[in-house]
């Protein structure tokens, strides 16, 4: 563990420079990081504390043991492990992107360069941490990650970058998040592979440059639009992930149906994937709730019917939507008699956050065309009112 008011010797003299008494950057309790592998033979390595490491971790061993992410949730990130595509073959939907992506990532290979620098934005549960993996497996390099509010300090990232191997992947999830002063410590890291830092307080303080070996930063952002010009300019790709369509969900539900050992036919995939909003993340969710509603009911494969039954418990209708899409839409219709209303009004008429409206619930509604947005607020469409069995009583806008 490095002190608070120090960059340790051995670091900074690695790279020829001397260090003084005190920093300005200050290092201390370092940001959640997980350091992840292309391969692990030793199937059967434990961390310190006798948990075995999941296949395709890599724990590295310091002066206070092996380094992994603590367990969260550990049901909840075991099955999403156990989902994710491990290839760019395996990896359903986003053809544009996935062809892109992979011819960029050969070129880097035979050229054995570093690939440039990639940003991912869109919706949550679209994929873009699973690409992170996915290129780094693909250039067979290690992968640190680590998200945009846990890096409180310049000296947080000035340690993490400092301790990456030449061509890793260093992935920063929610990247709009990092604090402007964190971005300029970023900024020649990028660009230089350096990192400009001051040593030293008051008038004895000095700036110094430390190189960093050359590697890719990867950020994924659900709201790219809070990301500032300068930190945009400098990722060499920018990919959008979109909704999936119907079809690509259901090989997505197919395909997790195999690694769960879940006998589903295509009807009952069909049924999942059409009510999971275009998002992976929830069609596998469904597809783990309707395993359970099957195993608890006894049937043997999920066929429709089950599905059908399965997700009518959980108050998912044909269009996807939950108990809280149907409440925003039925409050703009009944309360605010169309629209338009804002969107801190509609959170308080449904009793939930306006940022939460904004990034989880509006996207899909726009985009499916129960919603617009103009200048004067939300408006319900025609769609809404079919939907839900409503008679318009005035214009549309």
């Amino acid at each position: 563990m490095r002190s608070k008011d120090e960059i340790e010797t051995s670091e900074l003299g690695a790279a020829g420079v001397a260090t003084e008494e005190e920093t300005a950057i200050e290092v201390d309790d370092a940001p959640t990081v997980v350091e992840t592998a292309v391969e692990v033979d030793e199937t059967s390595a434990t961390t310190s504390g006798g948990v075995p490491l999941k296949a395709g971790r890599k724990a590295k061993v310091g002066g206070d043991g092996p380094r992994v992410a603590p367990p969260a949730v550990e049901e909840e990130v075991t099955f999403d492990l156990s989902l994710r595509p491990r290839s760019l073959d395996d990896f359903v939907g986003q053809k544009r992107l996935k062809k892109i992506l992979g011819m960029s990532i050969e070129a880097a290979r035979q050229r054995g360069e570093v690939l440039d620098h990639v940003l991912f934005s869109g919706p949550p549960g679209l994929g873009k941490t699973s690409l992170a993996h996915i290129i780094a497996r693909e250039l067979g390099v290690n992968l640190r990650a680590t998200s945009g509010p846990a890096i409180e300090r310049a000296g947080d990232l000035a340690a993490i970058v400092n301790d990456l191997d030449e061509g890793d992947v260093f992935f920063i999830d929610e990247i709009h998040r990092l604090a402007r002063q964190i971005e300029e410590i970023l900024y020649p890291a990028m660009e230089d592979f350096e990192l400009n830092i001051v040593v030293g307080k008051g008038p004895g303080a000095r700036s110094m440059r430390l190189a960093v070996k050359p590697f890719t930063l990867i950020g994924a952002t659900t709201r790219s639009g809070l990301l500032s010009s300068p930190l945009r300019d400098r990722f060499g790709q920018h990919f959008h992930l979109d909704f999936y369509d119907r079809a690509d969900l259901s090989e997505i539900v197919r395909r997790s149906a195999r690694l769960l050992n879940v006998r589903l036919d295509d009807h009952g995939a069909d049924e999942v994937a059409g009510r999971s909003r275009g998002t992976p993340r929830i069609a596998n969710r469904l597809l783990r709730r309707v395993r359970d509603f099957a195993q608890v009911n006894g049937a043997s494969i999920v066929t429709r019917e089950v599905a059908l039954a399965a997700l009518e418990l959980l108050e998912i209708d044909a269009c996807g939507f939950d108990r809280m899409d149907r409440a925003i839409l039925s409050a703009i219709i009944d309360k605010f008699d169309g629209g338009p209303v804002g969107v801190e009004s509609l959170a308080a008429a449904v009793g939930e956050e306006a940022d939460t409206i904004g990034e989880v619930y509006e996207p899909y509604l726009l985009q499916e065309g129960f919603v617009a947005r103009t200048a004067r607020g939300r408006v319900a469409t025609q769609r809404a009112y079919t939907h839900l069995g409503r008679t318009r009583r005035g214009p549309l806008i």
